[in-house]
C-alpha cells in the first residue's frame, strides 16, 4: 500500500478528489483511490463457472452468456448499497490508480474470453484430465490479474508488467 500524494493529482481536480474521499468514508469504498471492491464480484461470478467446467461441462453455455461489464455498468445493475456514490466517485478516481486499474479490468476481460475458447476446444477432445487443468490454469490466471486489480483498488500502484500479463495471456 503507498499513500497517495496528493500532488499526483491536478490542482484544478484537487477539491472535487477531497469533496469526494469525505463523501466516501465509512462506505465501502477506497477513501484514497474511490474505488469500491464489490466491482469484482462480477469477476467472481465467471471464476466460479469457469471452476464447475470440468464437473459439469454443460455450465460452459452458462458461462459463455457472461458479459464483461464496465465499472459504471456493473453498480448501475447492482444491489450495492452505495451503488449511486461508486459511480458517481469513479470520475475522480486519480489517474495513478484508474489507468492501472482499467487495464487490468482490460486484461482480465481478454483472458477471460480466452480461456473460454479454450475450455470448449478442450471439450470437444473429450479429454476429462487436460480440461480439469485447463479450468483450473484459466481460473487461477482470472484470480491472479483479479489480485492485482484489488490491490489497485486499496491503492497500490503496483502494476504487472507486461512479460508478466503475456504469460497469463498466453
Amino acid at each position: 500500500m503507498i499513500d497517495l500524494d496528493l500532488k499526483d493529482i491536478p490542482p484544478q481536480d484537487l477539491e472535487r478528489f477531497l469533496a469526494f474521499r469525505a463523501r466516501v468514508a465509512g462506505a465501502n469504498i477506497d477513501d484514497k483511490t474511490l474505488l469500491a471492491t464489490d466491482y469484482l464480484n462480477h469477476f467472481n461470478e465467471i471464476v466460479m463457472l469457469l471452476e464447475m467446467v470440468p464437473d459439469m461441462p454443460e455450465i460452459l453455455e452458462d458461462a459463455k452468456a457472461w458479459e464483461p461489464k464496465s465499472y459504471t455498468e456493473h453498480f448501475r445493475d447492482s444491489t450495492f448499497s452505495d451503488k449511486e456514490l461508486a459511480i458517481e466517485a469513479y470520475a475522480h478516481v486519480p489517474t495513478k490508480f484508474r489507468v492501472p486499474f482499467e487495464e487490468t479490468v482490460e486484461h482480465i476481460n481478454r483472458l477471460i474470453a480466452q480461456s473460454l475458447m479454450h475450455l470448449e476446444n478442450t471439450i470437444a477432445t473429450g479429454d476429462e484430465e487436460l480440461l480439469r487443468l485447463k479450468a483450473s490454469t484459466c481460473s487461477r490466471a482470472v484470480q491472479k490479474l483479479m489480485d492485482v486489480a484489488s490491490a489497485i483498488i486499496h491503492g497500490s500502484s503496483i502494476a504487472m508488467q507486461q512479460s508478466e500479463i503475456d504469460e497469463i495471456l498466453a
